[in-house]
């Protein structure tokens, strides 16, 4: 009977312990502590909006005869404006955390819900530099973005243009220089620019670009000068042992 009961406990399994939902309330107060770091006013900022709409419900009140009403129909617009506020001044924290970082434009490119197929690995990069080329497909067509400086890049950009029209000759190509420079799009207007490009493909020919482009494969390396991989000859001393 003892065995019987030691088997019995040994076969119980230890449940884990439940990992607590986080909830909305504890996402905005994230949001927010975040955001005051890379923008102190942005507590000032919430509660002007906020007041300046009790302000107006209180006026209208106190013109309508029913101050007290209109206070209270006014309370949960403030609330929504200081929400707002918090939006739109996070988005602009988030996007300077990450400003000047490789891999910025893919991360900005990330918060586009639907419609596009952006890969996480870049197609394209220099060694040297480090710039970097990303590859999306939607149905306005391919769209190359690239991070760098705008004369470097955008031979970097054109090299790529080349080497994916020859797979998809008749897909419309879009080159986009992602940074702070002349005739570059800023990192935080980088999604809604992608987003402007007019639809010209159905979504069957959208699956069948994906698929060429996978095929066509990842970036290439540069092979060192003088080197042949084709040519490149064993060492028989080394493989009989010196």
């Amino acid at each position: 009977m003892a065995r019987a009961s030691s088997s019995g406990a040994g076969a119980t399994a230890v449940k884990p312990p439940k990992q607590k939902k986080t909830r909305w309330y504890h996402q905005v107060w994230q949001a927010y502590q975040m955001t005051r770091k890379q923008d102190p006013a942005v507590t000032w900022i919430m509660l002007g909006a906020a007041v300046a709409i009790i302000a107006v419900a209180v006026l209208i009140g106190l013109a309508w005869g029913h101050p007290v009403y209109t206070l209270l129909l006014g309370v949960p617009f403030a609330l929504l404006a200081a929400m707002f506020v918090l939006a739109r001044r996070a988005e602009s924290a988030a996007y300077g955390q990450i400003e000047g970082q490789a891999g910025a434009s893919r991360a900005a490119l990330g918060t586009i819900r639907r419609g596009w197929n952006f890969p996480d690995e870049p197609v394209a990069v220099d060694p040297r530099t480090q710039d970097l080329v990303f590859r999306g497909v939607g149905r306005p067509g391919v769209v190359l973005v690239g991070e760098g400086p705008a004369p470097r890049i955008a031979r970097l950009l054109e090299a790529e243009r080349k080497r994916t029209a020859r797979v998809l000759p008749n897909v419309p190509i879009t080159l986009i220089q992602c940074g702070t420079g002349e005739g570059q799009v800023p990192l935080k207007k980088l999604p809604r620019t992608v987003q402007k490009l007019k639809p010209t493909l159905t979504k069957q020919e959208v699956s069948e670009v994906i698929k060429r482009l996978t095929a066509l494969g990842g970036p290439r390396l540069p092979v060192p000068k003088g080197v042949d991989p084709m040519r490149a000859r064993p060492d028989r001393k080394g493989m009989r042992g010196r």
